[in-house]
């Protein structure tokens, strides 16, 4: 049966240990048929990216990871089939030994996936351990180091449920039909706080609702003991949110997502006229 990789940006706390095992594993080292040393510099296999998001004081931090897709449609193969190929378990490997000077490879790979190492004159690239997995390992190293399961491997059938909640890296690549799945993928926020700048105070309780001015959808929330209130992983588009609280005038804010996540600052309402 063919392996998957499954990555959970909700687990990830951007330990890079992924990352630092990638290296331990194959710089100064050669697996014979699968790949010769990897650079100290200049090569990441696996590589965690910080993404900062929002802004002071509403402000979210994700951790992704880039790496070989393995696609079953892997555009690297297409390129050069004579120097890669895919196994049985669905891990495309770059064969070292016929390899050499195929630049191609790294050209074709529209992840960026694929590296240089000028010394060798060979492309390269993560394996998935392959070597590891032959000798009786169940899992790569970057994820047996894994801490938090952020990063999972293993048969397809076995993670059905989660693949079926996963997203692609990139939807545009759907046909290279790769083997790496996203879960919890970062989307749009919208966050604020709800204040009544007359009294000096924030305001507990205050109802919002947002409508997508595009699709139509409505979401509403309430504002917590200190004021804020947060939209989490909503879509990116423009937006109308509608904030109330007893004895005050509704309050109504255009906020637009198409571009980043929006802090909407301090939400002053007003109390309503007393007759």
């Amino acid at each position: 049966m063919a392996k998957v990789f499954i990555f959970d940006t909700d687990k990830c706390n951007g330990c890079f240990n992924c990352q630092i095992v990638c290296k331990d594993e194959h710089v100064d080292n050669e697996w014979e048929g699968y790949a010769k040393p990897q650079p100290d510099t200049g090569q990441f296999w696996i590589q965690v990216h910080e993404q900062v998001r929002g802004s002071v004081p509403k402000v979210r931090v994700n951790y992704h990871v880039t790496m070989c897709q393995h696609c079953d449609n892997a555009p690297c193969i297409a390129a050069a089939p004579e120097a890669a190929y895919t196994r049985e378990d669905g891990l495309v490997i770059i064969d070292p030994d016929k390899a050499t000077g195929k630049r191609e490879l790294v050209e074709a790979c529209p992840y960026g996936a694929v590296f240089y190492n000028a010394a060798l004159d060979l492309p390269q690239k993560c394996t998935g351990c392959a070597h590891l997995l032959d000798d009786g390992w169940e899992v790569p190293r970057c994820v047996d180091a894994c801490a938090t399961d952020a990063l999972l491997f293993g048969e397809e059938a076995d993670f059905e449920d989660l693949i079926a909640r996963s997203e692609l890296c990139c939807d545009e690549r759907a046909s290279d039909k790769p083997r790496v799945y996203y879960l919890n993928k970062p989307k749009r926020f919208i966050a604020g706080v709800v204040v009544d700048m007359e009294a000096d105070e924030v305001l507990i309780g205050a109802s919002l609702t947002l409508e997508d001015t595009v699709s139509g959808e409505v979401l509403t929330g309430t504002s917590d003991d200190f004021g804020d209130f947060w939209f989490k992983q909503i879509a990116a588009s423009s937006y109308r949110l509608y904030v109330e609280a007893e004895g005050y005038l509704t309050r109504v804010v255009d906020v637009d997502t198409r571009n980043k996540d929006a802090n909407t600052g301090p939400i002053d309402l007003y109390a309503a006229p007393q007759y």
